[in-house]
């Protein structure tokens, strides 16, 4: 039998788009959670994420007893030593970089991270997960990817089109991510998976995020015992190297904030098939506090501890070691 403790164990969470303060901050520090990539932007333009970041600064300015900025796994592991929790800034679009490459590295140097190159829509590097025709990776697209990893972003693919995550997994000098989904095997749901998007993602070193969000989850009736049964079945198939945890947490947020992230500015609210709402989340997740419930379920479907240490956090840790020291992209440059 298992003797791993969930306080033994550096968490790292693939993703969350909480409404961050000191509150939700709380709660990560109670669920043991040490590192987290939080979203700051998804569609917003160049402008707007400046501030978005320039607000995190803030806030971890007035709470730096139990939050840090982090840019390395080194940091990571610094605050799992200082009972902080370590922030990575993200975005959940390339929205940010507007129609400009070079502000790749202006948001890097700022501390950003990770990207997801599309959210649920077509924009001018791809194709999305609710595109009825995926274009696949731009022109621009190819650019966006090469300078990321030149300068050491994480590319995410969780809201991408799957023709347009396979062009960017081929394209990718260095592995990339789905920070928060679930295989379609699991759930159908447009934005989840098929198996070969997450094969050639693991083929190529790359990480997954077992999603805990309603939607990708199969709704708040999930239970503990499906969800890690369905990570036990994911490590059978690419290997304990290639599945993590990304809660896709939302706290603190109103009833409108879900109808910004469906519609940002390409949609109006009222052209909605029906009116947006939080979806309910199962009992036993319902926030960052309850990160322990997943340590004990994936003891209890056999997972051995050291491959519960692998998910929890350390492929998370092992995926930017490799990518955030950056790389010269094979082809020319922009």
């Amino acid at each position: 039998m298992s003797r791993l403790t969930h306080s033994d164990v550096l968490v790292v969470d693939g993703l969350q788009i909480n409404n961050w303060d000191r509150k939700v901050l709380e709660e990560l520090v109670a669920g043991g959670v040490t590192g987290v990539n939080a979203t700051c932007a998804v569609w917003d333009g160049p402008a707007e994420t400046l501030r978005a970041v320039a607000q995190w600064y803030q806030l971890v300015a007035s709470n730096d007893d139990i939050v840090t900025l982090a840019e390395t796994c080194e940091q990571v592991r610094e605050a799992k030593q200082d009972g902080r929790i370590a922030v990575l800034l993200g975005f959940q679009n390339s929205s940010p970089f507007g129609d400009d490459f070079r502000m790749v590295e202006i948001f890097h140097r700022l501390g950003v991270r990770v990207a997801q190159l599309t959210y649920n829509i077509q924009n001018l590097v791809g194709g999305a997960c609710y595109d009825e025709n995926d274009s696949g990776l731009t022109a621009f697209g190819r650019i966006i990817v090469g300078e990321m990893n030149r300068v050491g972003m994480l590319i995410d693919l969780s809201h991408v089109g799957n023709r347009t995550c396979l062009d960017a997994i081929e394209a990718s000098a260095t592995p990339v991510a789905i920070t928060h989904s679930n295989p379609t095997w699991f759930v159908e749901s447009p934005r989840n998976k098929p198996d070969e998007v997450i094969n050639a993602l693991a083929a190529r070193g790359g990480v997954i995020g077992c999603c805990l969000y309603p939607n990708v989850l199969g709704g708040d009736s999930t239970t503990r015992a499906q969800f890690a049964t369905m990570v036990a079945r994911l490590v059978d198939q690419i290997g304990p190297d290639h599945v993590a945890i990304g809660s896709d947490c939302t706290r603190n947020w109103s009833e409108d904030y879900v109808g910004w992230l469906r519609n940002g500015r390409w949609r109006h609210p009222d052209h909605n098939p029906v009116e947006p709402t939080w979806p309910m989340w199962p009992d036993w997740f319902c926030g960052p506090a309850d990160f322990p419930a997943l340590t004990e379920g994936l003891q209890e479907v056999g997972l051995d501890d050291a491959t519960i240490i692998k998910i929890l956090g350390e492929n998370w840790l092992r995926l930017f070691d490799e990518v955030f020291p950056g790389v010269e992209p094979t082809g020319a440059r922009p």
